[in-house]
């Protein structure tokens, strides 16, 4: 089962690995183009100190933005299904908010709460919030009446039948948006630490491109990309673990 895993992720970074070095030989591209990727690897590893320091300022802010923001969207997914008018009202205004790029309220987040971790922790969390919002009010709504009715027939709380019916018919789909929200919550704090930060892998990115040390912008994007893979990993993990009747 784990070589069935493990095979097709290793197939495909052999094909992408086979396809860039590919492109360099054949098309002739310069390295301030396109570098190779040992070249890439070898700045990796001599710039490993200050990249894991960036990288961990940037996992910082994003897990932090991550479980606020599916905190905030299960929790008021929840409150408007025990109040159903509240949907009505709140859900046109969470679609206005997310109806344009959540980076586009990066300017007034770093005027409100400064270039600080603030700003990219509330960035992140309202694009983790809106994507588990959705996902949770659509599991939280998948139980027909018939089974309501009946728990009600016996007794049951709204509170109760929330807990007891709703929150398991709702974990594939509020995992599954657990699992989106990852890649999200790293893109948004880099944008975000590009536009106005004191470090994190948005900062290097910023100021290696304006230094044009492009190796060190593929440094940080290989650190990105090898990080969102381990989020994105152990969320397949908890799924399994809490949907495993899938």
């Amino acid at each position: 089962m784990k070589a069935a895993r493990i095979l097709p992720v290793a197939a495909s970074l052999l094909v992408l690995v086979a396809l860039w070095q590919g492109a360099i030989a054949v098309f002739g591209i310069p390295p301030f183009v396109l570098p190779s990727l040992g070249a890439i690897l070898k700045h990796a590893a001599s710039e490993a100190g200050p990249l894991s320091a960036a990288l961990g300022a940037t996992l910082l802010e994003a897990s932090s933005g991550y479980l606020l923001g599916a905190l905030c969207g299960l929790l008021l997914a929840m409150l408007m299904v025990l109040v159903r008018p509240l949907q009505r009202c709140l859900m046109p205004l969470c679609v206005a908010v997310n109806s344009v790029p959540i980076v586009a309220y990066a300017p007034l987040c770093l005027i409100w709460f400064g270039m600080g971790p603030a700003s990219k922790i509330v960035l992140i969390a309202l694009a983790v919030g809106f994507t588990i919002l959705v996902n949770a009010l659509h599991g939280l709504q998948l139980p027909e009446e018939a089974a309501i009715n009946l728990m009600r027939s016996f007794g049951a709380s709204s509170i109760g039948i929330m807990r007891r019916l709703r929150l398991p018919a709702a974990m594939p789909s509020v995992v599954s948006g657990l699992r989106v929200a990852v890649p999200r919550s790293m893109i948004v704090a880099i944008v975000g630490e590009m536009l106005g930060a004191y470090k994190g892998l948005g900062r290097v990115i910023y100021e290696s491109t304006q230094q044009v040390n492009l190796l060190n912008v593929w440094a940080a994007v290989l650190f990105a990309s090898l990080a969102s893979m381990l989020l994105y990993g152990l969320l397949v993990w908890i799924d399994r673990k809490l949907v495993w009747w899938r």
